[in-house]
């Protein structure tokens, strides 16, 4: 038996339901859920360090005790005396008021006990007094006795001496550097900043002996180990001599290698006033210039094969 199909009667009731129940489930227009774009962080095209005064980055650590000691330098150094001296007239005040014989008994447990506090309490005053009598020599700039020097290769180009110059301002500015002279491919290429009075007393600086210098034991041992040499404290260095022309109490130098062709003699004006970063730097600033004396040198002698 065959199913007759809906009618139209029957089937608009059924939907008009459907639809009814549908609008009953989801939420009116009023009440739709709106989906919102979440803004997106609003970045500064610049950022300027006194827009934020406060830095709430990671604060270094403080050493109280450290500060403290340094900021009491002299009465650290003392106390070992007052530690001892109260000591000894500790030991003393015991046995007048506990009734015990001044002279020391072998025998006595407590004469015994006094005889090794009166042993430490005299190392603590003797370590005081060594304390007090050895102290390190303050270090502080000394200003360089010469003369001031510029002088730089007639024959460089443009860009080259614009190099050096930089080198030049970069190392007086940021480190003591207070000479500087350039030796390349066996001459004297630059000589700037305080210099030492020649010896002809004409009120000029002392020429560097390129072909001397390189002929040291200095320069030799720079090309050799390709590897930065730092006389921190230069009176102490026999090597002095080898270099005249720099004044005579300039406090330490470095001597940057510049590839297997040259030197760079820096002079500084304090004792171990180049710190370990500064080392680094001027590192990479000879491997900068000897790239760019290397390329002179190289299209220099391209055109002097031309022209033969």
């Amino acid at each position: 038996m065959f199913l007759s199909a809906p009618t139209k009667k029957t089937f608009l009731p059924s939907m008009e339901a459907g639809i009814a129940l549908l609008r009953d489930f989801l939420p009116s227009d009023s009440r739709r859920l709106r989906l919102r774009r979440r803004p997106s962080p609003a970045f500064p095209r610049s950022i300027r360090a006194s827009s934020s005064p406060l830095y709430r980055g990671p604060q270094p650590k403080r050493d109280l005790v450290a500060d403290w000691v340094a900021d009491n330098d002299g009465f650290v150094r003392s106390l070992p005396i007052y530690v001892g001296g109260s000591s000894l007239l500790a030991v003393l005040f015991n046995r007048t008021v506990s009734g015990i014989a001044p002279v020391a008994d072998a025998s006595s447990a407590q004469s015994r006990a006094d005889l090794l506090t009166l042993g430490l309490a005299v190392t603590n005053v003797l370590a005081g007094l060594v304390w007090l009598s050895i102290r390190p020599k303050p270090i502080s700039v000394v200003e360089p006795l010469g003369v001031e020097c510029r002088r730089i290769r007639s024959d460089l180009p443009e860009s080259v001496v614009s190099e050096l110059l930089w080198v030049w301002e970069s190392l007086s500015t940021v480190t003591c550097c207070r000479s500087l002279a350039i030796i390349y491919d066996g001459h004297c290429i630059m000589q700037i900043g305080m210099a030492a009075k020649s010896s002809a007393n004409d009120g000029e600086a002392e020429d560097v002996d390129a072909n001397k210098l390189m002929q040291g034991s200095l320069y030799q041992g720079i090309i050799n180990s390709r590897a930065q040499s730092y006389l921190a404290n230069l009176s102490l260095y026999p090597g002095r001599s080898e270099l005249p022309f720099l004044p005579f109490n300039t406090q330490a130098v470095i001597l940057q290698p510049l590839g297997d062709k040259g030197v760079a003699v820096i002079g500084g004006d304090t004792i171990r006033g180049f710190t370990t970063s500064d080392q680094t730097w001027i590192t990479y600033i000879g491997e900068k210039l000897d790239a760019a004396l290397a390329k002179y040198v190289n299209d220099s002698s391209i055109l002097m094969q031309e022209r033969v």
